[in-house]
């Protein structure tokens, strides 16, 4: 097992004026053991992060540093690490066996202790049967545990996977999401896993790190994230739908405060009011998650919203509703159970639980903090 660790870790294509900053100085500590997962839309420097860690791309300013140990200018082949590719990167030519080999009769195993290593990461993936195909007479799902086998045989420090399940079906994706799982907590080595898709970082890490633009805007556990957002990028990526975002603007009344927005007033919580009492009488953007949206009236301080609904989705254990507040204001979205009755155009009265605002400057786009007495 590894820890790995980035000291203003920076990659560049080119130079001068055409030069492109692909990863931005970037600062983040892996544990020993942990399960992390990179997160972002393309183009915003996690794979790019990837393989400056698996030293396929050189580092251009900054220290990459495995167990303590500065790796900037080490092969490769030498920092013991796995990594599993997007398109499993398999020998077309060679059976699954041979595959699973060929790095083990690289490194000058001896072929007894080949085979044992074979036999115990076929027995665990269930690809024994699979042994003495070729990977064109595989299924995707079967390529994909014979390139995480082939990365398993090795006992490396860390696994590194890049998009690993982006090519499976809906189903195949859920249920390798579940056996990477387990198997990382079976093995407790470490692990970094590069996806875009919100639900396999929810689901799978032990802490997310999102990335945008070549640089870090959160880490942390994935609840924690999804509960208290850095900013409006992470409040909008994360989870679909992803929280409502709209103006408002927040006024002091007498000792409260609340917030106006398309003619809406939602009273601010007495328990919130101290954090954000300094920002009233500014614009401010309110972040509310669907799921804080509610027919009857839930938690300690709700707030009716009357609404129109757009469109009804229909997904069977529940029903999202497109709404528009006032008469032109914003869509926002809500998560309601799948028992309700809803017709495009219909006039709808929902309570949101103001316990569970956001408040998000304008200019930055940074979250307002509550406090942390406060912090959900």
């Amino acid at each position: 097992m590894a820890s790995i660790e980035l000291n203003s870790v920076s990659r560049i294509y080119g130079s001068g004026a055409s030069a492109v900053h692909a990863v931005k100085g970037i600062d983040l500590k892996i544990e020993d053991g942990e399960f992390m997962i990179f997160l972002g839309p393309s183009g915003c420097g996690k794979s790019t992060t990837l393989r400056m860690i698996a030293g396929l791309e050189p580092v251009s300013g900054g220290d990459l540093l495995i167990d303590g140990a500065r790796v900037n200018d080490v092969d490769p082949a030498e920092r013991d690490l796995a990594i599993v590719f997007q398109n499993y990167a398999l020998y077309p030519h060679m059976t699954v066996r041979a595959n699973m080999a060929f790095g083990l009769k690289l490194r000058g195993l001896p072929r007894s202790e080949i085979d044992t290593r074979i036999a115990d990461v076929a027995r665990v993936l269930s690809v024994e049967p699979l042994l003495n195909r070729r990977p064109a007479q595989l299924s995707g799902g079967q390529r994909q545990r014979v390139a995480l086998g082939r990365a398993l045989v090795r006992e490396p420090r860390a696994f590194l996977l890049d998009e690993p399940l982006s090519n499976l079906d809906a189903k195949l994706r859920s249920v390798m999401r579940t056996e990477l799982v387990k198997l990382h907590r079976k093995l407790g080595t470490t692990m970094v896993h590069v996806t875009h898709d919100q639900v396999e970082a929810m689901t799978m890490g032990t802490r997310i790190c999102i990335m945008r633009g070549g640089e870090i805007v959160q880490v942390g556990r994935p609840q924690e994230v999804y509960r208290n957002p850095a900013d409006t990028f992470v409040a909008g990526f994360l989870a679909t739908p992803p929280m409502n975002l709209f103006p408002g603007r927040l006024e002091a009344r007498g000792d409260s405060l609340v917030l106006v927005a398309e003619g809406a007033e939602i009273p601010v919580p007495a328990a919130t009011a101290p954090g954000w009492g300094g920002h009233a009488g500014r614009e401010v953007i309110i972040g509310l998650r669907p799921e804080h949206l509610a027919e009857a009236p839930e938690g300690p301080a709700p707030a009716a919203l009357q609404l129109s609904v757009e469109t009804v989705e229909a997904l069977g254990p529940e029903t999202i509703l497109n709404l528009r507040l006032g008469r032109n204001g914003p869509e926002i979205a809500a998560r309601l159970p799948a028992d309700g009755d809803w017709e495009a155009g219909q006039p709808v009265t929902l309570h949101a639980d103001t316990a569970r605002l956001h408040l998000f400057d304008p200019a930055t786009t940074r979250s307002i903090p509550r406090g942390a007495a406060h912090a959900l």
